[in-house]
């Protein structure tokens, strides 16, 4: 009941922060960045060990220089993220620009469905928050629901305000059977750890063996809709450029895991140009080869 109530009182006053103005949010994202980096860090021993790991030939001074310029970011995206509560679809719009996306409509012109993946670079909520009001057709997000309920709920009602249907990702090929008869789009983020029993493929990803979820290859080759990688571009503070990006066009034709394979390599390409928009503080190799029977 306790726990419940803070949940609520917490929910509460993140919707009045929701109520600023983005150049106030920024405000506090400053101090967020110093509290969290400086005084008490959060997870700083991850993002360094996740750095030096990806990036064994940068010197320490170049690795902090990256940390510190993830950390500035990771406080932006947070009250960017706060700021999607409120937001207007026309502020969206003007934050987030695409590119190509005539590509996806093509598809959708021809009654076709597709599929889409990104990686957690740059603000991915926003970017599909505003992927929704730039589609003619229906966007359904796989996710990961959060262990409390309440906050999950929070976030269900945040992501969906402008139409996204957001899918947990136990339920995705039920939600695809129930909807093979209009045209749409899955959208995936692919870098994201799967469970040690369900780990069954390895990559060398960013230096390190990675384990990958073989979900959106599964559905990919089960009913070969078309594949696009949707690249994320910070612009600037709060502004936004993704490229829809053919990845692959006939998953049919492709073999082994030549579909992951492609995933991975554009989004460490992505990452190596500018590391400091990645999700470094996730623990993204808390698992290794062997742990998984491998």
């Amino acid at each position: 009941m306790i726990k419940k109530t803070f949940s609520y009182i917490g929910i509460f006053f993140l919707n009045f922060l929701s109520l600023l103005p983005l150049s106030i949010l920024y405000i506090f994202a400053d101090l967020a960045y110093y509290i969290v980096y400086y005084i008490v860090p959060y997870r700083k021993k991850v993002v360094r060990e996740n750095l030096q790991h990806s990036f064994p030939d940068k010197p320490l001074k170049e690795i902090i220089q990256i940390e510190k310029k993830f950390f500035s970011y990771f406080m932006d995206m947070v009250f960017e993220m706060l700021k999607m509560h409120s937001i207007s679809a026309t502020e969206i719009k003007k934050r987030v620009r695409f590119t190509n996306l005539d590509l996806v409509e093509a598809h959708f012109n021809k009654d076709e469905s597709v599929l889409a993946c990104t990686g957690h670079y740059g603000n991915w909520e926003l970017g599909t928050m505003a992927l929704g009001l730039n589609l003619s057709k229906p966007a359904y997000v796989i996710y990961k629901t959060l262990n409390n309920q309440i906050f999950d709920n929070w976030f269900y009602q945040l992501r969906t305000r402008f139409g996204n249907r957001f899918i947990p990702m136990k339920q995705t090929l039920r939600s695809i059977a129930g909807t093979r008869n209009e045209a749409n789009i899955y959208c995936f983020a692919g870098d994201q750890t799967p469970f040690w029993n369900e780990t069954n493929y390895w990559i060398n990803f960013l230096n390190q063996p990675t384990a990958v979820l073989l979900g959106l290859e599964k559905i990919a080759l089960q009913t070969n809709r078309p594949i696009f990688y949707f690249k994320t571009k910070v612009v600037k503070r709060g502004y936004y450029e993704i490229d829809c990006i053919p990845l692959c066009l006939n998953p049919k034709e492709t073999e082994g895991h030549q579909i992951s394979d492609m995933q991975f390599d554009l989004l460490e390409k992505i990452i190596k140009e500018e590391p400091a928009y990645w999700l470094w503080s996730h623990r993204r190799w808390k698992h290794k080869p062997q742990s998984a029977g491998q």
